[in-house]
């Protein structure tokens, strides 16, 4: 069988509701912080291991800091280094967007009278925060909870099971979406189906108890689940919410420096996406990308290849800006997206050619309204 065409497990009841974790689900409150741990060690004559933090990604705040602590043998007690870190995540925040496809599944769901919640290993403070800075999200939830408003955060399934509770319908017809480990243990305690969205693409191997993973929101198929399928596709393209994106551009590939854009893209940011270009002498040109993963010597990196549409001189060794505003559906097919326990290496090694058909899909949709340049040009200014 083929991997796309494989459901997801044990699918013996339609879906009533959803509930969604925040950070790294919905919101990219993990890209806009990431700095933030360099910075703080720094105090202290230390550096990060990614290894371990990655550890703790999904924890409920005072388990992260306890372990952190023990991690780095910080001289601080937990409370202490809530109390030294917080304001600098505070004024991050700021900076957090919607990740690809939340606001559109959101709309769609809402739209379709189907209830859905937020239940957040954040603290109740932190996360009407964060939710207050997205515009219409506070009215959007029927239920909102954070992790000091039940016995006990993530990995225990308390959150998911109070906000089914909340919103009145029996756990097992709720499916949960998260990014995280140890959000997805929590819902499976919960006897709820779960849907990963990972937020480290280069931990994917992990997923395997979730009845479904993958790439993106974007990716999100509700009819698997019983739920309204989207009708929102133009020639198997989608438009998104425009992502500007500053880099170097060399033999086809994008490269990110000390002040370009990349390193701070979502990781769920993957598969064929288009948009427009403009480069050194100030043309604005179509452009189509294909974002994915390749092995650098045992360590997954991102790739990305851009492919520039009528470009008359060639573009090489130079810096560039993109306005990213469609995502292709062809990805589903080209890219693979994990629906159950593929091999980590098919999913994340992605091929990056760019075909064809790719180029002649998005030279027919960029000239659609729906992703014109003249309605975002104030993006890309």
């Amino acid at each position: 069988m083929d991997d796309l065409n494989m459901p997801p497990k044990d699918m013996s009841s339609n879906i009533s509701a959803i509930i969604f974790d925040l950070d790294g689900t919905l919101l990219s409150t993990e890209q806009a912080t990431r700095g933030i741990l360099k910075e703080f060690l720094a105090r202290y004559s230390m550096v990060p291991d990614e290894e371990k933090d990655n550890k703790r990604l999904g924890m409920a705040q005072m388990a992260a800091a306890i372990a952190l602590i023990q991690d780095y043998d910080i001289p601080l007690t937990p409370e202490q280094y809530i109390q030294e870190i917080m304001p600098l995540y505070r004024e991050k925040w700021l900076e957090a967007k919607a990740l690809p496809g939340a606001n559109r599944l959101m709309k769609h769901i809402q739209q379709h009278g189907v209830p859905f919640a937020l239940a957040s290993n954040s603290s109740r403070k932190n996360v009407d925060v964060k939710v207050s800075m997205q515009k219409g999200w506070q009215e959007q939830f029927a239920v909102i909870l954070g992790s000091d408003e039940v016995k006990a955060g993530k990995p225990s399934p308390y959150l998911f099971l109070e906000a089914a509770s909340r919103m009145v319908i029996p756990a097992v017809d709720c499916l949960v979406i998260e990014d995280s480990i140890v959000g997805v243990k929590a819902a499976k305690a919960a006897g709820m189906k779960v849907v990963a969205v990972p937020s480290l693409q280069t931990e994917r191997d992990q997923y395997s108890i979730a009845d479904c993973v993958i790439h993106s929101l974007l990716d999100f198929q509700p009819e698997l689940w019983g739920l309204p399928p989207f009708g929102d596709w133009i020639h198997n393209t989608l438009p998104i919410d425009p992502i500007q994106i500053k880099c170097s551009f060399s033999k086809g590939i994008l490269h990110s420096s000390a002040d370009d854009d990349l390193s701070s893209l979502p990781d769920q940011l993957y598969g064929l996406h288009f948009g427009w270009a403009q480069v050194d002498n100030n043309e604005i040109v179509k452009v189509v990308l294909s974002i994915g993963w390749q092995d650098n010597s045992g360590s997954p990196m991102r790739k990305i290849r851009a492919c520039f549409l009528h470009q008359h001189e060639q573009i090489h060794d130079q810096k560039i800006q993109l306005l990213v505003v469609g995502y292709h559906r062809g990805t589903l097919e080209k890219f693979k997206p994990i629906h159950l326990l593929l091999n980590i290496q098919e999913s994340l090694l992605s091929r990056l050619e760019i075909r064809d058909e790719d180029i002649l899909t998005a030279e027919t949709v960029l000239e659609l309204p729906d992703f014109s340049f003249d309605s975002n040009k104030a993006r890309c200014s």
